[in-house]
C-alpha cells in the first residue's frame, strides 16, 4: 500500500490578498479558484511537477463563527505552525521572495541539523520557511 500527501490547507485572512505571495513570490501555479457560500479558496501547486498542492482558505470556511474568530486570532498572532517549502536554489528563491516585499524573518543560514533555510511571513502573518536540503554524502 502506498500513501502520499495530496494537499494541505493554509488558513489566511484573505486568499485573494495572499495570492501574490504564494503565486508570484514563491512561484506556485493556480490550479483552482473557487468562491462558494461567501467563502473563497485557491488551490496552488506546480504544473511542471504535479504532486502536493496547497489550498489557501479563509478562517471561516467550513467553521462556526466562534471557531473562525479563534483561528483568525491565532493567524494574526503568527501562532500557527509554519509551512515549509523546499527549493533547489535557496539563495535565488530568497532574493525573489524578499524582492516581492515579504517580511523577512530569517535570512538563509546553514542549520546544525542539516538544511540551509530561511523564513518569511505571508501577508496574513503565517510563517513560511524555505529550505534547501543538505547534499547527500558521497559514498566511495
Amino acid at each position: 500500500m502506498s500513501i502520499s500527501l495530496q494537499f494541505a490547507h493554509i488558513t489566511v485572512l484573505d486568499p485573494e490578498a495572499s495570492l501574490p505571495f504564494y503565486r508570484d513570490a514563491l512561484g506556485l501555479d493556480v490550479l483552482n479558484d473557487v468562491a462558494s457560500g461567501g467563502h473563497h479558496w485557491i488551490t496552488l501547486g506546480s504544473l511542471d511537477a504535479p504532486g502536493t498542492e496547497i489550498v489557501l482558505s479563509d478562517p471561516y470556511a467550513g467553521r462556526s463563527q466562534a471557531d473562525g474568530d479563534a483561528l483568525q486570532e491565532l493567524i494574526v498572532k503568527g501562532a500557527l505552525s509554519p509551512v515549509v517549502f523546499r527549493a533547489q536554489d535557496l539563495d535565488a528563491t530568497f532574493e525573489r521572495v524578499r524582492s516581492s516585499g515579504a517580511e523577512v524573518l530569517q535570512e538563509p543560514i546553514d542549520q546544525p541539523w542539516g538544511p540551509r533555510d530561511c523564513a518569511f511571513r505571508d501577508p496574513s502573518g503565517n510563517m513560511v520557511r524555505i529550505l534547501q536540503s543538505a547534499p547527500e554524502p558521497q559514498h566511495a
